[in-house]
C-alpha cells in the first residue's frame, strides 16, 4: 500500500461500479480495515479527478455491527447468524460503515450519498426509475453514491425482495446506470480453474469470453468467513452485467492500485467480456413501438436541444401531450410536424405532463404540489431515432 502510486495513462472506462466485499473491507479480521478502505477511496478520488464516474457497492455493515457490539458486550455472547440477527447487526453497523466512507472521501473533498436498495426497488417500474434517476443525478453532481442492500427490513420483506448478496446487487446497479465496467473486489486474485485453496494445480483464468457451464464449474470457492457470496455469486453477477453490455473484472481488492489499474485497462484478475451491446439493446427497447404508451409534441427550440445539444426534454418545450401513460412508461417525442425525433422514459404521467407543459422547471412543484425532477425526460433516459 505504501509503494509508489501507478498513475494510469488513460481511463478505459468512464462509468464504473466498484463492489467491495466484506473480506476486503475487514482484511480478514473482525473489524473494518481502514487502511484498505482509505486506499480504495484514494484511488476512486483519483479517477473522479480525471472525469470518471464511480458508484461504490459496499459490504461490511454486518461485520461492522458485529465488531461494534463485541466492544460493548465483553463476555456476553454475540447474536447468531440467522436472518433476524443479521438484520440487527446491519442496523448497528450501517451508520459506522457510512461514517468511515464519509470521513475517507472527505479527505479528498468528495461528498458521498447513501443508497439502500432491495430487489423490489429495482423490479418495480417506478422504483427502478427513481433509483436510476437518483444515482445518475448524484454522479452528475460529482457525488460518490455508496450503495448497499437494505438488510434492515422485516423478515417478510427479506423473503420476498432480498437480492441475496452484494455481488448480484452490483450487477443490477451496473445495468441500472449503464456502467461501462463492473469491478468486483474480493480477497482472491480472480476466477481459477478450480478452488486454489484445495487444488495446488489451479490456475487463474485471465479472460472469459462467454459464461457457460464450464465457467460455473470453476466457481467452486465457498464464501469467506465474513462474506455472504462465494465465487458462484460473482460469476452470476458477471453473467448479469455482461449480458447488458458491461465489462466485468474480478480482482484482489488488496492489491496495490487495483482500481486504477483495472480502469486503465491493465490485465488484472479475471476479465469477463460483454456478451451484448448495451447501447443497442437499450435503444431497441426505448424505440420499440410496442413499448410506447403515448407521445409529446415539442417546439422547434426543444427539438434542437434534444437533437443537436444532447439535452433533456424540459416541460417548457412541450406543446402537446397525447395518449395515456404513467410515470416510467416509454413515450415518443414528436416535432410539431409529426416527425418522430426520439423516445424515452417519462418522469411524469400524461395527466401531469398536460398540467406542466409550457412551464419552466422551477414552476413544476407549484403546478403539481410536488416534483419528480426538472425534466419530462432526462437525457440519460432518452434515445434519438
Amino acid at each position: 500500500m505504501t509503494a509508489e502510486r501507478i498513475s494510469p495513462q488513460r481511463i478505459e472506462y468512464r462509468r464504473i461500479v466498484v463492489k467491495v466485499g466484506s473480506n476486503v473491507l475487514t482484511g480478514g479480521s473482525e473489524a473494518l480495515d481502514t487502511p484498505t478502505m482509505a486506499h480504495i477511496a484514494e484511488q476512486i478520488a483519483s479517477l473522479e479527478s480525471r472525469g470518471a464516474e464511480v458508484i461504490v457497492i459496499t459490504s461490511g455493515a454486518i461485520a461492522a455491527g458485529r465488531h461494534r457490539l463485541a466492544t460493548h458486550r465483553e463476555s456476553h455472547s454475540l447474536p447468531a447468524r440467522d436472518i433476524e440477527s443479521r438484520q440487527a447487526l446491519a442496523a448497528i453497523g450501517q451508520s459506522r460503515l457510512m461514517a468511515f466512507w464519509d470521513e475517507l472521501f472527505e479527505q479528498h473533498n468528495l461528498p458521498i450519498a447513501q443508497a439502500l436498495l432491495t430487489r423490489r426497488d429495482l423490479a418495480d417500474r417506478l422504483g427502478y426509475l427513481n433509483a436510476r434517476n437518483t444515482l445518475l443525478n448524484l454522479i452528475g453532481l460529482r457525488v460518490v453514491p455508496i450503495v448497499n442492500e437494505n438488510d434492515v427490513v422485516s423478515v417478510e420483506e427479506i423473503s420476498d425482495s432480498k437480492i441475496g448478496d452484494n455481488d448480484n446487487l452490483s450487477a443490477q446497479v451496473a445495468n441500472l446506470v449503464d456502467a461501462d465496467l463492473l469491478l468486483i473486489l474480493t480477497d482472491i486474485a480472480g476466477l481459477y480453474t478450480a478452488d486454489p485453496s484445495r487444488d495446488p494445480n489451479a490456475t487463474l483464468i485471465r479472460e472469459v469470453e462467454h459464461i457457460d457451464d464450464s465457467v460455473f464449474a470453476s466457481a467452486t470457492g465457498a464464501p469467506g468467513a465474513r462474506g455472504t457470496g462465494g465465487m458462484t455469486t460473482k460469476v452470476q453477477a458477471a453473467r448479469i452485467a455482461t449480458a447488458h453490455g458491461a465489462h466485468v473484472v474480478l480482482a484482489d481488492g488488496r492489491a496495490r492500485d487495483i482500481v486504477l489499474r483495472a480502469v486503465s485497462g491493465e490485465a488484472v484478475g479475471t476479465h469477463f467480456h460483454p456478451a451484448g451491446d448495451r447501447t443497442e439493446s437499450r435503444r431497441r427497447y426505448l424505440l420499440s413501438g410496442l413499448q410506447a404508451k403515448g407521445h409529446v409534441v415539442v417546439d422547434a427550440g426543444a427539438a434542437r436541444a434534444v437533437l443537436a445539444g444532447g439535452k433533456s426534454l424540459l416541460p417548457a418545450g412541450v406543446v402537446a401531450c397525447e395518449g395515456t401513460f404513467s410515470r416510467g412508461d416509454v413515450i415518443r417525442v414528436h416535432s410539431s410536424d409529426g416527425v418522430h425525433l426520439a423516445s424515452g422514459m417519462s418522469n411524469y404521467s400524461a395527466d401531469e405532463v398536460k398540467r406542466i407543459l409550457g412551464l419552466h422547471s422551477d414552476q413544476i412543484e407549484q403546478a403539481l404540489g410536488y416534483e419528480y425532477g426538472e425534466e419530462v425526460i432526462h437525457r440519460n433516459n432518452l434515445v434519438l431515432v
